[in-house]
């Protein structure tokens, strides 16, 4: 418990700074937290970061974190948008499987296309959401401390029923509402602070939403590395394992955010 509390704190200390600075620093911070991030990922994998398939999977990622404006100068000035950019990797991995004789197969290309895409989305909205204003990264991150806190801390007090044993077996129905209450009574205070929306009603519900799918993208976690038998995505963050195992809620809220055109 002490050690998951003192790592929490001096990771938010250094993250912190970052965010409210925001522009080009964030920008790189963002790229090595991905980067690590993919790493873990591969690992599962038993595939090397430093291949031809791994440093093609991270180019993917890279070019699907590329912040718009990045993408318009860099992509846009050879006539290609990210989306073309993204598929010609594609087929260079396809065309890799080839010239190994299948010793990487489509199923290895497969699993690096998503995993690129998992993180590299993912994390492509963390800039765009701090690029869209301090006050939504701020909030969506309140949103996703205080729902994993309040889960972490109500379902070891209170739990008693088990939300879902095969995929999770420490996480409770009890934590998982506890985190939703936490996360609105949270956001409530963050609104009389810095407003974020025009209601009240339209932040509870925004930050219901945001915590439910916030909870199940920590399941989807969980649900990887059950299937690749591992216990922690990674050893960077003591007490909490990886940067998967730290930001697994925030992939997922961050896009959902965007989609509801709450952060714009």
């Amino acid at each position: 418990m002490k050690q998951r509390i003192l790592t929490a704190i001096v990771a938010a200390a250094v993250f912190i700074p970052f965010v409210v600075i925001g522009g080009i620093p964030f920008t790189i911070l963002v790229y090595a937290i991905a980067t690590i991030g993919l790493y873990e990922l591969l690992k599962m994998q038993s595939i090397k970061l430093l291949s031809v398939e791994g440093i093609l999977s991270w180019l993917l990622a890279a070019v699907l974190l590329l912040p718009n404006p990045l993408a318009l100068r860099w992509l846009g000035t050879a006539g290609y948008t990210k989306l073309e950019a993204a598929f010609i990797i594609i087929l260079l991995l396809l065309i890799y499987t080839v010239l190994v004789k299948n010793r990487f197969t489509f199923a290895h290309a497969s699993f690096l296309v998503m995993s690129a895409f998992y993180v590299g989305m993912g994390f492509y909205y963390l800039t765009a959401t701090r690029d869209a204003g301090l006050v939504f990264i701020i909030y969506a991150l309140v949103i996703v401390w205080t729902t994993d806190s309040g889960a972490y801390f109500i379902g070891r007090k209170l739990g008693k029923r088990k939300l879902w044993p095969d995929i999770s077996p420490n996480k409770t129905v009890e934590g998982f509402v506890g985190g939703i209450l936490s996360a609105v009574i949270f956001a409530v205070l963050f609104q009389l602070i810095q407003p974020v929306t025009s209601t009240f009603l339209i932040l509870i519900g925004v930050t219901i939403v945001a915590s439910i799918i916030g909870q199940l993208g920590d399941l989807v976690e969980s649900a990887l590395k059950r299937n690749y038998n591992v216990k922690d995505s990674g050893k960077l963050l003591p007490g909490h394992g990886g940067i998967l195992d730290r930001f697994d809620s925030l992939l997922f809220v961050l896009p959902l955010l965007h989609l509801l055109h709450f952060v714009s």
